[in-house]
Parts: structure tokens; C-alpha cells; sequence
């Protein structure tokens, strides 16, 4: 039995943001889902719309908010390449100003927050697999930067409220997640071999396709989320949270052929700047603390998100990347 709290999602309507606001509804808790629809839909939450305890805000946290709540979980920015590269500004004014505004709630209401930080902050690593202890390889001025150095920034900005006041904080490095929700249009790996193959387009490959990414089910990730949050405060992280499994983008994209029956060929472009060549998080810190480990494969998660996918292009999903302001 969970004792019921009022808990602020940012990024609620998002990927991730959408599957925890339906966990928290379904163990009793009251959720207020804050966004401003820039890289999410409105889609992913109108099944919880009609819940009583469910709330939905349009706001950007990179000005103040106020609330009366018991927990943040603090998800609120562009994910994907496409989106967050789009307006770079604004994409290191949501990790930077916008976690001081989650941070200054969370310290006048002294709640827990969460920070969903990234494994992009180790950049393309010189270690393998990745621990928490690993401070990273990140170009500061590239492309990329906007996102990878934001999210750097957000959790020394987390640690320092922490040390200097007290904060109860939680701070996960989320790797390569994947399910239901995913926007279509993402430019994620995932999303974009499903797509290409149902609608038996090429597959585009970059590079020679054997760099590695380790690929986590959504529900495996959430998972672990709520566990983290519900663990002792003396426990704050940085918690690497994602599946070990390691895959080439190759396997991965013969593994979608397969699973979908498309006839998509295999094409290959130029490896884009700044893209990592493996990732493969250590999770020996989640699996000792938390005692999580994750249980759904590649195989059988592509089989949950593929069905998702196919009724977005059956039906012709309004879904676009960006809502007018």
C-alpha cells in the first residue's frame, strides 16, 4: 500500500514523463503533469484526463512555477537530437534555468526531486561499460553540447543545492529507453527503424552500424525510477538506470526487419558529429541499492512497441513535432 502523495511530473506528457504519470495514478497518487508541448503530445496522457486525480498544465519550467506538492520528479526537456538541436538556447536555458526553478520549489516546499539526467553526460566514453564514477568525454562546444554539457550543468546545480542546503535530492543517468509514446518523428534509433519499416523505406545505418547502444523497456525504467525515489535519502546517486544488454545499431536494425517482416533494405550515411561510439551503462549500483535489474529483452520489448507504432500509421496520427506557442 502506497501512502498517497501529490506528486508534480514536468515533462508529464512526454515518453517517459506519460508512463510515470499513469504508474503514480495507478498506485493512488494525485498527479499534477506539467508541460509546453514543445517536443511531446497531449496524445500521450488523454487516456489519464479523465482521472480525477490527474492534472494537466501547460508551462515551461524555465520560468518559476508554484505549487504545493510532496514530490518532483523533474523531466522537462527535449530528449532526442532532432528536438533539442533544434533550438540549442532554449535547450540549455530548460536543463540550466529550469532546474533552479524546480530546485527553488523543491527547497521551499523541502520536497524530494528527481533529476532525469542522462547518459549523454559521459559523452562518446573512453570506458566501458560506463560506472557513475566516470566523469565523461564531452565535446563542450559541439552540437551536441547544448543537451549533453545542460545536463552536466543541471546535476552540479542538483549536488550544490544538496550540499548547501540540505536538498533531498535523487539525480538518474537514463540510457537509451524505448516503448509506446515514443514520438514518431523523434529521430531516436529506435522510432525511426520501426517507422522505416513498416512503411518498407530504407533503414539508414551511420558509419559502418557497429557502434553499440544498450537498449532499456520503458516499464523496466520507470521501475527503477519509483524505486530510486522511494529509497533512503542518504541514497542520491548519480544512478546509472538502463538495460546492459549491448546491441550494434546494426543488430538492432536486423532484429526490426525481422520481427515487422518489412522488406526495408539497409543504406548507410556518414556517422553524424560527436556520436558515441558505445554505450553500456553499469548497473551494479541500481542492482546492489535498489535491487532492480531489468526483464524485458530487446526482442520482446520491440514486440510491445512495434503494435504502437502500426496503429499510429494506420491511422494517420495527428501527432507533429512542434505545437504553435
Amino acid at each position: 500500500m502506497h501512502l498517497q502523495k501529490r506528486v508534480l511530473v514536468t515533462g508529464g506528457s512526454g515518453f517517459l514523463g506519460s508512463h510515470l504519470c499513469a504508474l503514480l495514478l495507478a498506485r493512488g497518487h494525485q498527479v499534477i503533469c506539467v508541460d509546453n508541448f514543445f517536443s511531446s503530445s497531449r496524445h500521450n496522457v488523454d487516456q489519464l484526463r479523465d482521472n480525477r486525480s490527474f492534472e494537466l498544465i501547460r508551462h515551461d519550467i524555465t520560468f518559476p512555477l508554484y505549487l504545493e506538492v510532496d514530490e518532483i520528479y523533474n523531466l522537462a526537456c527535449p530528449a532526442s537530437p532532432v528536438h533539442y538541436q533544434h533550438d540549442p538556447v532554449q535547450t540549455i536555458k530548460t536543463c540550466v534555468h529550469g532546474a533552479i526553478n524546480m530546485l527553488g520549489l523543491a527547497k521551499r516546499l523541502s520536497c524530494r526531486i528527481f533529476q532525469a539526467s542522462t547518459s549523454e553526460v559521459y559523452g562518446d566514453p573512453d570506458v566501458h561499460p560506463q560506472p557513475e564514477t566516470y566523469w565523461g568525454s564531452v565535446n563542450p562546444i559541439g552540437i551536441r553540447a547544448c543537451y549533453d554539457e545542460g545536463k552536466r550543468c543541471a546535476e552540479s546545480l542538483f549536488f550544490s543545492y544538496r550540499r548547501q542546503h540540505g536538498l533531498p535530492i535523487k539525480v538518474g543517468r537514463i540510457f537509451n529507453t524505448y516503448g509506446p509514446n515514443m514520438h514518431p518523428n523523434d529521430g531516436r534509433v529506435v522510432s525511426n527503424f520501426i517507422v522505416s519499416a513498416l512503411k518498407g523505406e530504407p533503414i539508414t545505418l551511420y558509419g559502418d552500424g557497429q557502434q553499440t547502444r544498450s537498449f532499456c523497456y520503458v516499464d523496466d525504467l520507470i521501475d527503477c525510477m519509483t524505486r530510486f525515489m522511494a529509497s533512503p535519502p542518504d541514497f542520491v546517486g548519480p544512478l546509472n538506470m538502463g538495460n546492459p544488454g549491448e546491441f550494434t545499431i546494426r543488430e538492432l536494425a536486423e532484429l526490426v526487419i525481422e520481427i515487422t517482416g518489412s522488406k526495408s533494405k539497409l543504406v548507410f550515411a556518414p556517422l553524424p558529429s560527436d556520436d558515441p561510439r558505445q554505450r553500456q551503462p553499469d548497473i551494479a549500483k541500481a542492482r546492489g541499492a535498489l535491487g532492480w535489474e531489468p526483464r524485458i529483452s530487446l526482442r520482446e520489448g520491440l514486440g510491445k512497441t512495434i503494435p504502437y507504432f502500426e496503429a499510429l500509421l494506420s491511422a494517420a496520427s495527428p501527432i507533429v513535432s512542434h505545437e504553435p506557442e
